[in-house]
C-alpha cells in the first residue's frame, strides 16, 4: 500500500521542476520580444531613413571601391514601392515626399527588367537633356564637361587583373565635382550617338567609364526611370576594401580604415 508520506516526495519534485521550467519559458519570451522589437527597428530605419548596401564590383572606381558598406537615405527622393525590401506589388510606384535628384548625385536604384537588382550610378543626364561621349569626353546639352588629370594610377582589381587608369577630376555643368578613371579615350563606349534623356528619366553612368555598363547602353540598361530610384548614396559606414590592391588607401595592419565614413560626392 502507498502512504500519503510516499507520495509527498514526488509531489514535491514535480513542483520543483515546473518551478525551474517557468524561469526558462520566461527568458525565451524575452528573447523573441527583443529579437521582434530589433527586426521591426531594423525594417523602420533601412525602408524610412537609411538602406544599407555593399559595392559587389568597380564600375564606380574610385569613388567606391569594391567591399565598401554605405548608407542611402531614403528621404532624399521620397517614398514608392521600391523603397521597401522585396519591391512589394501592392504599393503603389507614385512617391510620397517626391523630390528629384541633382546633376552628380551617387543613386541607388532598382530595374525591374533586370530581375529587380539594385545598381549604383552616377546622376549625368536630366530629364530633356542630351548627352554624348565623342573620342571619351561627356558633353553634356552640347557643351564640353571639364576634365582635369590628377594622375596615372596603377592597381590590381577585385579579379585580380593589373590595372592602368588615368584619374581625372570631372566638373559637371551645375559645378559638382568628382573623380573618374579611364583606361583610353578609345573605348566601346567612348564614342555614341547622341542621347536624348526621356521625360521622367534620367542618364546614369558610372565613374570607372571603361569599366561601366550603364544608360550608354540602351538595350541593357538605358535611361532609368525616376520612380525606379530608391536613394541618394550619403557616405560609407565600414569597408572590407582589399588593401592589396595598391591603392593609396590608408590601411593600417591591412585594415582600409580610409574607406570608413567617407562622405560620397
Amino acid at each position: 500500500m502507498t502512504t500519503d508520506a510516499n507520495k509527498a516526495p514526488e509531489t514535491s519534485q514535480a513542483s520543483s521542476k515546473a518551478d525551474a521550467e517557468e524561469p526558462a519559458k520566461n527568458e525565451a519570451l524575452v528573447l523573441l520580444k527583443d529579437l521582434v522589437v530589433i527586426v521591426l527597428f531594423y525594417l523602420i530605419f533601412t525602408t524610412f531613413g537609411w538602406g544599407s548596401f555593399h559595392i559587389p564590383s568597380g564600375s564606380m572606381e574610385p569613388t567606391l571601391e569594391v567591399g565598401d558598406r554605405i548608407f542611402v537615405s531614403k528621404l532624399s527622393y521620397g517614398y514608392n514601392r521600391y523603397s521597401f525590401h522585396f519591391d512589394p506589388d501592392f504599393i503603389p510606384e507614385g512617391r510620397l515626399f517626391d523630390d528629384a535628384p541633382d546633376r552628380g548625385d551617387v543613386v541607388v536604384f532598382t530595374l525591374p527588367y533586370r530581375d529587380h537588382n539594385d545598381f549604383i550610378k552616377r546622376v549625368i543626364g536630366l530629364p530633356g537633356d542630351t548627352v554624348q561621349l565623342k573620342h571619351g569626353r561627356l558633353y553634356i546639352n552640347g557643351t564640353l564637361v571639364e576634365r582635369t588629370f590628377l594622375r596615372d594610377v596603377n592597381y590590381t582589381d577585385y579579379n585580380g587583373l593589373d590595372q592602368r587608369v588615368k584619374e581625372y577630376e570631372e566638373t559637371l555643368p551645375n559645378g559638382v565635382k568628382h573623380r573618374i578613371y579611364e583606361r583610353t579615350d578609345k573605348g566601346d563606349y567612348d564614342d555614341t550617338s547622341l542621347y536624348v534623356v526621356p521625360q521622367g528619366h534620367y542618364f546614369m553612368m558610372g565613374d570607372n567609364r571603361d569599366a561601366s555598363s550603364d544608360s550608354r547602353v540602351l538595350s541593357n540598361m538605358g535611361y532609368v526611370k525616376h520612380a525606379y530610384l530608391v536613394g541618394r548614396a550619403d557616405i560609407t559606414t565600414f569597408s572590407l576594401y582589399d588593401c592589396d590592391q595598391g591603392k593609396d588607401v590608408f590601411c593600417p595592419a591591412g585594415v582600409p580604415l580610409g574607406r570608413f565614413f567617407t562622405l560620397i560626392d
